[in-house]
């Protein structure tokens, strides 16, 4: 991965953010805060709709079709500008654990939004008495919380990568 990541680095793209890296990388990481602040937001919104302490004036299908489009806007902006720090900073991204556990749970809570929402549309009329009263459901909304903390904490890891000791492949670079 790391000559991968050097190779990168040598790219016009990344060149380019490399020249302008004094405000380049910083209005990046401040555009990708933002939509993680969305991602969040949303994904809040309809868990405290899940454990009945919000929205309770709508059913949950329409609580999660007011947050949908600002959650999939959201989710490609913090993609879009993922890859321009990785892009921008391929050595420092590419090479930390951080990085990749932050990725195996961003690919976990994007499967487990996936198919939620599979399931709200497909089983929207019942939801409210079947789905939406049980254990389950509150735990896996609870669980996707918890996740996304992981995922924020291991974003401004990726900066202290050391922290992993041996489990770091920037350590062993």
């Amino acid at each position: 991965m790391l000559k991968f990541a050097e190779w990168l680095s040598t790219t016009a793209p990344s060149v380019f953010i490399q020249r302008h890296e004094a405000w380049m990388i910083p209005s990046i990481q401040s555009v990708h805060i933002v939509g993680i602040g969305l991602v969040v937001g949303c994904i809040f919104m309809v868990t405290l709709r899940i454990f009945g302490w919000a929205s309770m004036d709508q059913t949950l299908g329409q609580t999660h079709s007011r947050f949908d489009p600002w959650l999939i806007g959201a989710l490609w902006l913090v993609a879009a500008t993922g890859v321009l720090m990785v892009i921008g900073e391929p050595v420092r991204e590419l090479v930390t654990f951080s990085f990749w556990l932050k990725m195996l749970l961003v690919a976990l809570v994007v499967t487990i939004a996936v198919s939620f929402r599979r399931m709200v549309r497909r089983h929207e009329p019942a939801w409210e008495d079947a789905f939406g009263k049980r254990a389950s459901a509150k735990a896996m909304a609870a669980f996707t919380c918890a996740l996304l903390v992981c995922i924020i904490i291991l974003g401004r890891l990726i900066a202290y990568d050391h922290v992993w000791g041996h489990l770091s492949p920037a350590t062993k670079a």
